[in-house]
């Protein structure tokens, strides 16, 4: 049986250029109407005890390059554990050595996060006493925008991931928040539904990851550069969930995603905004400092270059809120790579370390409360 590969399903994307036995030569296709493109996630049949050469010829262009070196892809045979592969980058190729004991190999950039999945999360949560579901809009290809809120306390929380499809690890980390957030027998959940009313946004961006798109929506637009200025034409899901903060205001919000090329858990804040207030900035160091004493999965000494005072990207979501609410906001990044600081060389970061991590931002958000509510 010769190998047969497929991405013709959710979240899918590869394209077959060239085989030759186990050797096959393969590119990643384009966000459409981007020039965006990194995320692959493939199918391989026909595979049983082949040594497989895996070459992804076209990465030299990906977006981010830079997070090709000391990067290790994820395969799996069941589409339930995913472990790293032997991983090779070199004048542009990306190569992947693997073989297997089975018929059927999956290949991706992270473990995904398939929009079944997300629609069990969704229908889950919902179901459970005291959570409150409605759909915020709709995106251009027609998904809905979902919306669980949780809790009946003053303080008003919004977590919302998946503003960019491929960073498929912000959405197994909303599935962790969501369990503990509903977790009746732990006293940290039940704490904060007392404390805070949470409005969480699973995913604000279904089309691309339907498509197996990276970064974009339908219309090849970044979600995350639209903030100041949504609308229903490009950004229909920014524009949804921006009405609904300025209904629901928050006290404090985060940003799910995922970073290519830095290999640890960090955040980024909103120190260059026009408006910043000593006490904002104060208690978003005192949530980072948190959540680093309590999680060895966290770290403050790696992240983006900061802002200048008054030149924040008002267009990012983090910035936009921080300015027009005066809010608590952040955005989480985790690696496509691993936490170096505390790494697993089998499976790298994961879905469950994900969902861990996110139990841990909920703990150092409990423990800065007292803080937050004489804000």
């Amino acid at each position: 049986m010769s190998i047969i590969v497929s991405s013709a399903f959710d979240s899918g994307n590869i394209k077959l250029t060239k085989a030759e036995g186990s050797v096959l030569d393969l590119e990643i296709n384009q966000d459409a109407h981007s020039d965006f493109y990194q995320w692959f996630h493939f199918r391989l049949s026909g595979v049983r005890n082949q040594a497989l050469t895996l070459r992804l010829t076209n990465c030299a262009n990906a977006a981010y390059p830079m997070g090709w070196p000391g990067y290790q892809a994820r395969v799996s045979t069941d589409r339930e554990t995913w472990v790293q592969a032997e991983t090779s980058y070199d004048n542009g190729v990306l190569t992947i050595d693997v073989e297997v004991d089975s018929d059927l190999l999956w290949v991706a950039y992270f473990a995904p996060y398939s929009m079944e999945r997300h629609h069990d999360l969704v229908s889950a949560i919902a179901e459970i006493d005291g959570v409150r579901y409605r759909t915020l809009g709709t995106s251009l290809d027609g998904q809905p925008i979902d919306c669980l809120t949780i809790g009946e306390g003053p303080l008003t929380v919004w977590l919302y991931a998946r503003q960019h499809p491929g960073e498929s690890m912000a959405e197994w980390w909303m599935e962790g928040a969501l369990e503990k957030l509903v977790d009746y027998d732990d006293p940290v959940g039940r704490a904060l539904r007392a404390r805070c009313t949470f409005h969480c946004v699973p995913n604000m961006n279904p089309d691309g990851s339907a498509r197996g798109h990276l970064r974009t929506n339908a219309a090849g637009v970044n979600l995350n550069r639209e903030w100041h200025a949504p609308s229903a034409e490009r950004s229909p899901e920014v524009l949804c969930v921006r009405n609904a903060m300025d209904e629901q205001k928050p006290v404090f919000a985060m940003d799910i995603h995922g970073d290519e090329a830095i290999a640890a858990n960090f955040l980024a804040g909103f120190e260059g905004i026009p408006s910043l207030k000593p006490r904002q900035e104060e208690l978003y160091h005192l949530f980072a400092n948190t959540l680093e004493r309590i999680c060895p999965d966290f770290q403050t000494q790696q992240g983006y270059e900061l802002s200048r005072p008054g030149e924040a990207n008002l267009s990012m979501s983090t910035t936009q809120l921080a300015e027009r609410y005066g809010c608590v906001s952040m955005t989480l990044e985790m690696p496509f790579k691993d936490h170096d600081p505390l790494a697993d060389p089998i499976h790298g970061w994961s879905p469950e370390r994900s969902k861990k991590l996110a139990h841990s931002c909920l703990d150092a958000l409990h423990q800065i409360l007292p803080e937050l509510e004489t804000k």
